[in-house]
């Protein structure tokens, strides 16, 4: 049950409550009052007969005094047999009668006044109660609907902010939600500022990586230059691997900033899809199997997209096992290995970088798939990675179509 649902429930019950507890007490506090006016009225009326019954030996006129009424209720007349006086509700001839009786000589001396009047007006006192309770329910919980609904509203605006701060996108901002000291505009507030103070810091280590690999840039180039003067042999070729390793890893962490900051911007056109996976498959260095199942012209950026195709092809023949497929089937391009796998968190949070995943994937700075990733977002292509049924890592690209017309 969503929030606004909650509330609302639980200001209909308490308004239900609330109604009904009223309504009680005023028909009780109603009859009560009604009851005891009849008996005082009954009891002075029955006070005027037998004083005139003793001086003059009868009945006044009126009240319907009787003398050894039958009708008289049974434990009132029981009473009055005693020499008591009492009165009681009781049955009449036309509806509820308040009745009043006294002994006398040995007699039942009794009164009767007539008690429907004050019944009805009762029931009339209870219909209005009901109707003003039931208005005043609707009312209340219209108002608390209204208030809830607003409350909802703004902190679903809140939570979808915050899924999208989530998703990437540390511009987003809640802004001012209601009132200020209210607590959905503090809540607003902190997540907001937890955004701003998350995109400083973002900035501030995007920097930081930047200028790192800038400033290795230079001595890098000049280290790899330097061991191309060595001698031939096998200690050479050590420092050499090491040196283009060091210089790839420096080229990578510049072009992660590049595509941190959004600094450059996609060069579209309509080429066919299997001319390019051909060129880039060709030049993988390693045998990769190349399956034409349908080609496509699709609107993409060449370079950027050799660059996603070229990460994830060495990324399997890196990671994986051969045979190392790679399927264009329409404007989708499937790149496949016969290894272990991607891992669960790379399936379950994406690609991360210096972080390679599972230890049987092998050994790397986690860059690729983030460069990939990357620069697909950047024309266009949407990227899936999944593990297939039978063993390997999949890795799916979609690419978009020009459009017609």
């Amino acid at each position: 049950m969503t929030l606004r649902r909650q509330i609302a429930a639980v200001i209909a019950l308490v308004s239900c409550l609330v109604a009904c507890t009223v309504a009680v007490l005023v028909h009780r506090a109603s009859v009560g009052q009604h009851t005891d006016q009849a008996r005082a009225s009954a009891e002075a009326a029955l006070d005027a007969v037998l004083t005139g019954y003793d001086r003059t030996g009868e009945l006044v006129g009126g009240w319907h005094a009787a003398v050894d009424d039958p009708a008289v209720p049974a434990e009132l007349r029981a009473l009055a047999a005693r020499g008591r006086q009492g009165s009681v509700l009781g049955p009449g001839p036309d509806g509820t009668a308040m009745w009043a009786a006294a002994g006398a000589a040995g007699r039942v001396v009794s009164v009767r006044l007539d008690f429907a009047g004050d019944e009805q007006a009762v029931a009339d006192l209870d219909r209005a109660v009901q109707i003003a309770a039931a208005l005043s329910v609707l009312v209340t919980v219209l108002a608390g609907v209204l208030a809830a609904d607003r409350i909802s509203h703004r902190l679903r605006t809140a939570a979808r902010t915050a899924r999208t701060i989530a998703a990437g996108d540390l511009d987003a901002r809640i802004g001012p939600l209601g009132r200020r000291r209210d607590e959905v505009f503090e809540l607003a507030t902190a997540v907001d500022s937890m955004a701003a103070a998350l995109r400083s810091r973002l900035e501030s280590e995007q920097r930081f990586t930047a200028d790192v690999a800038h400033e290795l840039r230079t001595p890098l180039t000049g280290l790899l230059t330097a061991s191309e003067l060595l001698p031939d042999g096998r200690p050479t070729e050590l420092v050499q691997n090491r040196v283009r390793a060091l210089r790839d890893l420096t080229e990578d962490l510049l072009e992660v900033s590049r595509l941190d900051a959004r600094a450059e911007s996609a060069d579209l056109a309509d080429l066919p899809l299997a001319h390019l996976v051909a060129r880039t498959a060709a030049a993988a260095g390693r045998p990769v199997e190349l399956v034409v199942s349908a080609d496509a012209t699709v609107s993409t950026d060449p370079r950027r997209f050799d660059r996603v195709l070229a990460n994830l092809v060495a990324n399997a023949l890196r990671h994986g096992e051969p045979p190392v497929r790679v399927q264009v089937d329409g404007p989708v391009v499937t790149v496949r290995d016969h290894g272990p796998g991607y891992p669960e968190s790379v399936l379950r949070d994406g690609p991360q970088r210096f972080r390679t995943g599972a230890r049987e994937r092998g050994h790397g700075h986690g860059l690729g798939l983030t460069i990939a990733q990357g620069h697909a977002e950047a024309i266009g292509v949407d990227l899936e990675l999944r593990n297939h049924p039978q063993g390997g890592a999949v890795a799916e690209l979609r690419l978009p179509v020009p459009r017609t017309g």
